[in-house]
């Protein structure tokens, strides 16, 4: 079925206490896209400005299931940079720059020929963008977004004007807290549907993620990773929202039963990306290696 995700696309340069990578391709929209694509074709709206790399180009083109017609190159802008320090904690990192660049512009324009959009994942941006992109999908099935923090201090109405038209909502534990007010992530679930979603998904880092579903609710771990497999948590988030999405869009359904399942595989499609810099991690990834991991998964968790 078909999947679209619009959101950001940028260059990064981040440091762990693993490495370094410098001018690194990024953005939410990114990951989402090379994790789903490896489940479902997926389509992509975004843009980045003339000094995008050509070789950032191809490492999108290398995945054979992401359609990019719908990523514009804007004359004359920038793209989006961001560079962050991991601390050796890597739940915890600082920004040590963020440059906004052509983000700081008119958001890019849908094509029409994805306007028969049926699954719509909104990744990470201004909740007036998300919903500005959303009503150019009325024939949708499914509708998913990610938020943060940064939105709940300065653009809560939006975000609240969102809600009431998605189906479904992405976000962390500490997102989750301080949008209901509540530190319990049990209530703060059943809190966000009250305010529109049907289903919200409390990501948990390490400790992996909370469903809140009308049917029922889930809780899965993260993978279990060695230290030598964990390199650089950039764009885990958003691969396993591009996981979770493949696997709905391929299935074309989400009831709980779905969901859960759609979990696991973004928890999987997260512990590629973790494993290297970059989209490196999901580079080195194949349909195979994501039933392997999918199958380990599913041995570790049952009982």
């Amino acid at each position: 079925m078909s999947l679209v995700v619009t959101g950001t696309i940028g260059i990064d340069s981040v440091e762990t206490s693993n490495g370094s990578a410098e001018g690194v391709i990024g953005g939410s929209c990114t990951y989402f896209a090379a994790a789903a694509s490896l489940l479902n074709p997926v389509r992509m709206v975004a843009v980045v400005g003339d000094d995008w790399p050509a070789d950032h180009q191809s490492s999108l083109m290398s995945f054979e299931g992401i359609d990019t017609s719908g990523l514009e190159q804007r004359a004359g802008s920038s793209t989006f940079r961001w560079g962050g320090r991991y601390h050796e904690d890597m739940n915890e990192r600082d920004t040590l720059f963020t440059d906004l660049g052509v983000l700081e512009e008119a958001p890019p324009s849908v094509p029409a020929s994805y306007a028969d959009s049926k699954y719509i994942f909104l990744a990470n941006t201004h909740p007036s963008v998300q919903m500005q992109m959303l009503d150019q999908f009325p024939d949708r099935k499914l509708a998913v977004a990610d938020t943060m923090n940064l939105w709940m201090d300065i653009a809560l109405p939006e975000l609240h004007a969102l809600m009431k038209n998605l189906d479904g909502l992405v976000l962390n534990d500490a997102e989750a807290a301080q949008l209901t007010g509540v530190s319990n992530l049990v209530e703060a679930a059943s809190r966000i549907c009250d305010m529109g979603p049907s289903f919200v998904v409390i990501k948990k880092g390490e400790h992996g993620a909370f469903l809140h579903h009308p049917d029922g609710v889930a809780v899965l771990p993260a993978m279990p990773l060695d230290a030598a497999s964990v390199v650089d948590p950039t764009g885990c988030g958003d691969s396993f929202a591009g996981g979770m999405m493949g696997h709905l869009a391929a299935s074309d359904c989400f009831d709980l039963k779905t969901i859960r399942e759609a979990l696991a595989w973004g928890t999987v499609a997260a512990s590629h990306t973790i494993a290297d810099f970059g989209l490196a991690g999901l580079q080195n990834a194949s349909q195979e290696s994501m039933q392997t991991g999918f199958d380990r998964f599913r041995r570790i968790t049952s009982f």
